[in-house]
């Protein structure tokens, strides 16, 4: 396969990059040019082949990917969410299993290890993770509780100074190279803990998931845990309860309303492109009323979540951003995504399932965005609860 020039322009009808600050721009383009430099040619081979790209990890590290609003102290960047999301925008305009990568550092590991870890947690863990130099994971969903996880059954049990741990937890991001894994069980009084594994420990192995039709370049597994001896330095001191990976995925969820976006963008460029050089009947098909109509829709439907995730971006800064709010947003991107690759994909025709172009690889990868960190019916559920009061979950 030869390598494709990347020749992505950002869209921004409404002009929103007055809203950004000079920082913000820069970061922003740091990883665009990373995307356009190390990924776009490499990106669509690995995803034919279903292989991870094992040397994004370390690029990411170096490049600031991994826990950006972290205080600089243990390695993280320490900057705002604003920037925050625009680097997962452009991460997942790349594509969205290396934005996963990224989210499951950021968010979903270093977090919690930031947030409710002790002090030597947080020295031992979060310089390594934040460079790149290890890997982590997020282990909560397991293989019969995913929306309902206050039913896991993976549990341990006190043994001294240490505990034992067993279960098992599934469609676990980055797990079959992860060096690190945050996972949440239950004690003997059925109170939810995190406990941080590390790779090596007996009894602890992370089986690749195979034959995946989305998130083709990113890895996934299981995390099966078999009387695994965890000491109790391991477990997070500060948190018990549902609140604890509850709040490590309103911060994710927060990175995949701007990351789907950027899946859009890539969609809707792509499109855009394709319908002004594409002749048939003599003229560009961009020239006819349903590509139009197409096209108008999809730059319409971004520019709308745009302002929604710069408006979350703001809220999440001034702390005032609620769980609910990210909800929102984290549906609203990954809806519109999905019908604007789609759309795309249309206007592209026939060249359009291949992997000369990115749209297909998006259109798969947003079914998986589009169900994980919460699905998209349990997050219109939350809304729905949101507005009326009522809990129609239970």
């Amino acid at each position: 396969m030869g390598t494709r020039t990347d020749l992505f322009t950002s869209p921004d009808y409404f002009l929103l990059d007055e809203l950004l600050s000079d920082e913000q721009k820069l970061v922003r383009e740091s990883v665009r040019n990373y995307v356009k430099k190390e990924i776009s040619p490499i990106i669509e081979e690995f995803a034919q082949k279903a292989e991870f790209p094992e040397q994004i990890v370390q690029q990411m590290g170096e490049l600031g990917c991994f826990g950006p609003t972290i205080p600089v102290e243990y390695g993280g960047g320490g900057l705002d969410y604003i920037s925050y999301g625009l680097m997962m925008q452009e991460l997942e305009r790349g594509d969205s299993g290396v934005r996963s990568t990224a989210s499951v550092q950021g968010s979903l590991v270093m977090f919690p290890i930031f947030e409710y870890g002790s002090e030597d947690q947080r020295r031992k863990y979060l310089p390594k993770l934040a460079n790149g130099e290890w890997l982590g994971c997020f282990g909560l969903t397991e293989p019969d509780h995913g929306s309902d996880p206050a039913g896991m059954t993976t549990h341990f049990t006190d043994a001294g100074d240490h505990v034992i741990l067993n279960g098992a937890k599934m469609w676990i991001s980055n797990a079959p190279y992860a060096k690190v894994a945050v996972v949440w069980a239950k004690d003997e009084q059925g109170e939810v803990h995190g406990l941080i594994l590390e790779r090596g420990m007996k009894g602890f192995t992370a089986p690749l998931t195979h034959n995946k039709w989305s998130l083709r370049a990113s890895a996934t597994g299981e995390l099966v845990f078999d009387n695994v001896k965890v000491p109790k330095e391991n477990i997070l001191p500060n948190i018990k309860g549902l609140k604890g990976p509850l709040s490590c995925l309103t911060k994710a969820r927060y990175g995949i309303a701007w990351g789907a976006v950027g899946a859009a963008m890539d969609c809707y460029d792509t499109a855009l492109r394709y319908s002004k050089e594409r002749l048939q009947f003599d003229k560009p098909i961009g020239s006819f009323q349903l590509q139009q109509k197409k096209l108008a829709e999809m730059i319409t439907e971004i520019t709308k979540a745009q302002l929604l995730n710069w408006r979350l971006g703001v809220l999440m800064n001034e702390e005032k951003a609620t769980p609910q709010q990210v909800s929102m947003a984290k549906r609203n991107a990954c809806e519109i995504a999905a019908h604007i690759a789609r759309d795309a994909r249309q206007i592209l025709g026939g060249s359009g399932i291949t992997g000369e172009y990115s749209v297909m690889r998006h259109m798969m990868n947003m079914e998986s965005v589009i169900t994980y960190e919460g699905t998209h019916d349990i997050h219109l559920l939350i809304t729905g609860m949101d507005v009326t009061g009522f809990n129609a979950f239970k």
